[in-house]
């Protein structure tokens, strides 16, 4: 019984089996459509819409305040809006920002803002606490003017390791460049940081926190009864301005491709960015064909048009990718990534290719199905945070968007074709009149002028703005480095300035340097004698981080994490081309290798570069051409095949000993900024090395 049980199956299988065509694709299911459970909407009296997706899985509750207003140009005060940001959780009326951060961790809340919005989040017990300290932030902000200068100190530093940050000088050159005159161009500096006051800051939070127009989302373990009740309570007395709105343009349509430059002096790599901005606005119905494309191009990992090309295929870089940035303030595209000196303008080539074949024909089957499916699965992910309802509410209302427009999105997306990609691409991409950002050393220029459609670069500093041509010096390095000696020593000639530099037998320098990126403060101590000899050390409380040892013959390195190293021949030899007082006036007879470079504008000074070599490492010096100080060291060496800058501003000379020396100083490396301020400097002392060198 149990044989004729098991053959009975067997003939039943192979019947089935044999009615399968195993040739043909099985059809996919039909996407189905999602059922979102609706957001409940209401509009209080003064003016703001309320937002409310319930989820009671939790004893947790959500808030976010999101702002009305278009975004205003800021000109000379560039920043203003982010600083303000910055500031809003620096301290109200009636608490300290200690005070207003322990209130905050007492009950296990987050609270959070920037320019624009206000978000909460926690326990739905403590939501009425919660509510009393946002709002307190919402109604009572003061802008503390030690908190505005401890904002302003934290974004100087960020400024001034932008300039060592190829990646970012590439994206303030990508907004400059796509959306001049318009908000998403404007680019913080340095000068328009300082001309940001208290008073702007508060002017700027009294005009743009306005209920008019804005949006409440509420998320989490609570009913529309209960929100209606705490919005009452909250936000009713709430009172404002109208919401400003402004019809912001599109950004620059160009006819050809530019250029655009920005230098990074001793570059190895090149980061490059073909970019132009978009004629749409996010909610626009060809967005999602768009978003489909992109990721076919380069916006979907390894799979991608240019990362096969550029990586698998030619091996130019690690990756290149493109992004698609559709916003209700604007929109463009970009596609790039960081490639080596050599390979910079053959990159450049196949990316204008990548764009120009994907606008010539129809993207595969293969493509088009595997992009769908990514999206597909990322956007039923999503789906698993409450906050998602609430954000398609959200979206649904500010971009007027059809009422089941996310309820139907699979089918919208699975309904995308062939024809539909090729008509977004031919409507709204291009390979001719592209905007190619490239960051790199000047040696890539030459190989760059191809692209231009009219032969002129354009070069832009690390913050957007346009540069003039490097002019050619008007003196020699040799009378470079004697003025230099000159303005240091107070002499009248190179002749009594030497002179006066051999009187210097040894001397010491103490220095503080502080970051806000570290929690302590660092001390450095540089000593010389001997006329050769030379030491330091970087100290924090209790440890010595770091110390060096040279005796004009041999020496070491010490590291708390790779112990004493002792200076190889290469490191021997370049510290021998850089040694004395005033180490340039010993260049020639040390045997450095060096030239004048010409003349750059460094922050509005004219400042002569001096470039050097040492064998291991160049650096570029800028004396400022009126008094000859040193403004900027810029350091390149590779460590490991990889490439370490470092960055040093020196400012406010002051005499010691009828010697100018540096005062203040801000030193880049990578991400990080530290501030340093000399403390103490002796000339000339009874130096007394400590025992531990």
């Amino acid at each position: 019984m149990k044989s004729l049980y098991l053959l009975l199956i067997m003939i039943v299988t192979c019947n089935a089996f044999a009615q399968l065509d195993r040739s043909q694709r099985p059809a996919a299911a039909a996407a189905q459509k999602i059922n979102i459970p609706a957001s409940q909407v209401f509009t209080t009296a003064n003016g703001i819409t309320v937002i409310l997706s319930e989820n009671h899985k939790i004893p947790k509750v959500s808030i976010e305040l999101s702002l009305g207003n278009s975004p205003r140009l800021e000109e000379g005060k560039a920043g203003l809006s982010d600083l303000a940001g910055s500031l809003l959780m620096s301290g109200t009326n009636s608490r300290s920002k200690d005070q207003l951060d322990r209130e905050i961790d007492f009950i296990g809340a987050n609270l959070s803002a920037s320019a624009s919005s206000i978000n909460l989040s926690c326990l739905t017990k403590h939501l009425d606490k919660g509510l009393n300290l946002m709002t307190d932030v919402l109604y009572n902000a003061n802008f503390p003017e030690s908190e505005v200068e401890r904002i302003r100190k934290q974004n100087l530093s960020s400024l001034q390791s932008t300039k060592a940050d190829a990646g970012q000088m590439a994206s303030n050159a990508t907004r400059a460049i796509n959306f001049p005159g318009h908000p998403l161009g404007e680019i913080m500096t340095e000068s328009t940081l300082q001309n940001i006051s208290r008073e702007d800051l508060i002017a700027y939070y009294k005009s743009n926190f306005t209920p008019q127009g804005s949006y409440l989302v509420v998320v989490g373990d609570i009913t529309k009864a209960q929100t209606e009740e705490l919005v009452s309570r909250y936000f009713s007395n709430w009172q404002g301005g109208p919401v400003y709105k402004n019809e912001l343009g599109n950004g620059q349509f160009d006819k050809g491709n530019r250029v655009i430059f920005v230098k990074k002096p001793g570059a190895v790599q090149s980061v490059v960015y073909v970019t132009f901005p978009i004629d749409i606005r996010a909610g626009h119905q060809d967005q999602l064909a768009l978003t489909v494309l992109n990721g076919i191009l380069g916006g979907g990992g390894f799979g991608t048009r240019l990362m096969q090309n550029l990586r698998e295929d030619k091996a130019f870089t690690y990756g290149c990718y493109s992004s698609l940035n559709i916003t209700e303030n604007g929109s463009w595209m970009s596609a790039g990534g960081n490639f080596k000196n050599a390979v910079t303008d053959s990159a450049i080539t196949e990316i204008l290719k990548e764009f120009a074949a994907i606008i010539a024909t129809e993207v595969s089957h293969e493509e088009l199905s595997l992009t769908k499916n990514n999206m597909a699965g990322g956007f039923a992910r999503s789906l698993e945070r409450p906050q998602t309802v609430a954000r398609f509410a959200l979206n649904t209302i500010k971009q007027k968007l059809a009422p089941d427009y996310y309820q139907n999105y699979l089918q919208r997306l699975e309904s995308i074709t062939k024809q539909d990609v090729l008509r977004v691409a031919q409507q709204y991409f291009t390979a001719k009149n592209c905007h190619i950002i490239v960051v790199g050393n000047d040696e890539i220029l030459p190989k760059l002028l191809p692209f231009d459609s009219d032969g002129k670069i354009e070069k832009l500093d690390a913050f957007g703005a346009p540069i003039k041509d490097v002019k050619s010096a008007d003196i020699s390095a040799e009378e470079l480095i004697n003025a230099y000696a000159m303005a240091i020593t107070g002499s009248n000639s190179a002749k009594a300035a030497l002179k006066k530099v051999k009187t210097v037998k040894s001397y010491q320098r103490v220095s503080e340097m502080s970051s806000a990126q570290i929690p302590f403060v660092l001390t450095s101590t540089d000593y010389f004698w001997n006329g050769r000899n030379e030491a330091s050390k970087m100290e924090m409380p209790g440890m010595v981080l770091q110390k060096s040892y040279f005796n004009g013959q041999s020496g070491y390195t010490f590291s708390m994490q790779g112990g004493r190293e002792d200076l190889t021949a290469d490191e021997i030899q370049a510290k021998q081309k850089a040694l004395g007082f005033i180490p340039e006036i010993n260049y020639q007879a040390n045997g450095m290798k060096y030239e004048i470079k010409g003349i750059e504008n460094l922050d509005g000074h004219d400042c002569y570069v001096l470039y050097t070599n040492d064998g291991l490492s160049e650096n570029y010096d800028y004396y400022d051409a009126q008094n000859f100080m040193k403004l900027r060291s810029n350091n390149i060496r590779q460590v490991n095949n990889e490439t370490i800058e470092t960055v040093t501003n020196y400012a406010d000379y002051k005499d010691v000993n009828g010697f100018k020396f540096a005062h203040s100083f801000t030193m880049t490396v990578g991400k990080m900024t530290l501030n340093g301020s000399i403390k103490q400097i002796d000339v000339n002392p009874k130096l007394s090395i400590p025992e531990d060198f």
